[in-house]
C-alpha cells in the first residue's frame, strides 16, 4: 500500500520543453515514499521530458518542481544524490565484473563500500553469487538491471526513475524485476516508472498516470485484491494514446 506520507517526487503546475516549444503544458505529479507510481503515454507525450526535469536536466518554465525537498533547477547535484536512474538501456563498464561496477558506481557517488557490502547488494538484487566476478559483457538486459538495483540498494537513495524498465525482458524477467521494486517499496523508497507496458504496470505500480500531450489526464489507484481494472485501464490508454 502506498505511503501517505509527503510527496519525495514534487511536480506542481511544470511548464517545461526545449527551445520555444513546451512538452509540459502545466504538469502535476507526486510520488510519496513507498509508492510506485506508474506514468504511460504514448511518444512524445513528456514521460521523458517529466524524468528529465525531476533530474535536473530540463527547467520548469514556470511551476515548482521538488526532490526530497531540493529544487533541481536550483542544486541538480543535490537532487540527484537523492536519485537512482535506470534508463532503458543501462550502461556499465562491460570489462568489469558485476562487483566491481558496483564497487566503481558506488565510489563515483562517495560512497565507499566493502567487499561484503557489495555483494550483499547484488544478492538483494537477485543476482546469483557465481555471476558477482563475471564480466557485464556477457550478462542479459535483466542481469544488468540487477547491478544498477543493488547500486539503489546499496547507497541507499530515497528515490528511483525508472525509464521503461521491462522493455525486452523475458516474462520471467518481468516478474523478477516487479518483484525487486516490491522490495525497495517496502524499504520506503519512492518510484517512478514510465512505460508503455500497461499490464506491467498493473502488477506493481499503486497508481497509474496517463499522460497526454504533457498534461496528466487520468490518475488511477490501485484498490482491492484486483487491483486495476484491467479494462477500464486499457480505455484510458487508448485515450493517452491517441487522444480520442
Amino acid at each position: 500500500m502506498a505511503s501517505t506520507n509527503a510527496p519525495l517526487l514534487d511536480i506542481s503546475a511544470a511548464v517545461a520543453g526545449y527551445g520555444k516549444r513546451d512538452v509540459l503544458q502545466g504538469l502535476t505529479l507526486q510520488v510519496a515514499p513507498g509508492e510506485i507510481y506508474a506514468l504511460l503515454g504514448a511518444n512524445g507525450a513528456g514521460k521523458t521530458t517529466t524524468i528529465s526535469l525531476l533530474l535536473g536536466f530540463v527547467q520548469a518554465r514556470t511551476g515548482r518542481v521538488r526532490v526530497g525537498g531540493i529544487d533541481p533547477a536550483a542544486d541538480a547535484a543535490g537532487a540527484r544524490r537523492q536519485i537512482a536512474y535506470i534508463p532503458e538501456n543501462v550502461a556499465l563498464y562491460e570489462h568489469l565484473s558485476a562487483r566491481e561496477n558496483l564497487a566503481y558506481l558506488l565510489d563515483l557517488a562517495g560512497q565507499a563500500a566493502s567487499d561484503a557490502a557489495v555483494r550483499e547488494a547484488l544478492t538483494a538484487a537477485g543476482l546469483a553469487g557465481a555471476t558477482h566476478d563475471q564480466r557485464v559483457s556477457g550478462f542479459s538486459k535483466g542481469m544488468r538491471q540487477k547491478v544498477v538495483i543493488a547500486l539503489a540498494l546499496a547507497r541507499h537513495v530515497p528515490a528511483l526513475l525508472l525509464d521503461e524498465p521491462t522493455s525486452g525482458l523475458d516474462p520471467q524477467a518481468s516478474a523478477e524485476f516487479s518483484r525487486l521494486l516490491g522490495e525497495l517499496r517496502a524499504r520506503g523508497v519512492a518510484v517512478l516508472m514510465v512505460t508503455h507496458d500497461l499490464l506491467g504496470a498493473a502488477d506493481v505500480a499503486d497508481r497509474i498516470g496517463f499522460l497526454l500531450a504533457g498534461k496528466l489526464v487520468e490518475e488511477v489507484t490501485a484498490n482491492g485484491p484486483d487491483r486495476f481494472d484491467v479494462r477500464a485501464l486499457h480505455r484510458h490508454y487508448a485515450v493517452a494514446e491517441t487522444g480520442a
